[in-house]
């Protein structure tokens, strides 16, 4: 298989940026898409040409590193899929594949298709965690959960902090991101002593951060690798209201 590539090149936060024209040749269709930009790195590097600067690290769809933009949808055209899981299997000979980096005013881009994502590490550092003591681990296993409750954390807590949702929203809104990160302890007793901390403190970061605000599109449940739903948002919505009203 051989493709045309338009991948985004940028030296720096500092540089201009512009797409610039690969050839990929003799793409084996088993390959996943990352390790198609390995091997397109491998000639560039040949050929003394600096390689495609990219984020990646587990390569097993946990981690969310893997942040490109392909043909002008996050993680590509598969749906609840990172790059890392995308085959090339999903493209034709002669295709034409345009990769870009994360699009948002909170993801400035350090080099090529890797941006600075830190924004969202510190949202969870102003309050997407239990610090207070629960106990040890028998103690915390013996508290009832219904199992209704457990489930719904659970989905929430699939979330990888990729910023697909960011990515894909018109107005660059992390509030997918850190309603899941809020829920996955609302629903939990773990999380109940800093429940109305947590919420407010996370919105503020979030809101300094620069993100926007949500509008409703559900492009951010479509376009998220884990489907994490828009209900979270409401979720996180009803928590904040509820610990404003408690000031």
């Amino acid at each position: 298989m051989n493709l045309t590539l338009y991948v985004w090149r940028q030296k720096n936060a500092d540089d201009k940026g512009r797409l610039e024209k690969y050839e990929a040749k003799d793409i084996n269709h088993h390959m996943s898409f990352l390790e198609m930009l390995d091997v397109v790195n491998e000639d560039l590097i040949e050929q003394g040409i600096d390689p495609i600067a990219f984020d990646h690290d587990c390569r097993e769809g946990i981690c969310g590193t893997c942040s490109l933009i392909i043909n002008g949808r996050a993680h590509g055209p598969e749906l609840a899929t990172t790059v890392c899981q995308l085959h090339m299997r999903h493209f034709k000979d002669g295709d034409r594949i345009y990769i870009e980096p994360w699009r948002a005013r909170a993801f400035p881009v350090l080099k090529d298709l890797v941006v600075d994502r830190s924004a969202l590490d510190r949202i969870m550092q102003a309050g997407g965690f239990v610090s207070v003591n629960t106990g040890g681990a028998p103690d915390a296993n013996a508290l009832p959960i219904p199992k209704k409750n457990a489930d719904t954390a659970f989905d929430a807590a699939a979330c990888i902090g990729c910023g697909a949702c960011v990515a894909s929203c018109p107005n660059a809104s992390a509030m997918l991101f850190v309603s899941a990160k809020v829920s996955q302890f609302a629903y939990l007793p773990q999380g109940q002593v800093e429940r109305k901390a947590r919420v407010d403190r996370m919105v503020k970061q979030m809101d300094m951060e620069g993100f926007g605000n949500c509008t409703n599109h559900y492009e951010c449940e479509a376009a998220c690798p884990k489907e994490i739903k828009v209900k979270f948002i409401a979720k996180m919505n009803r928590e904040y209201m509820r610990a404003v009203v408690a000031k």
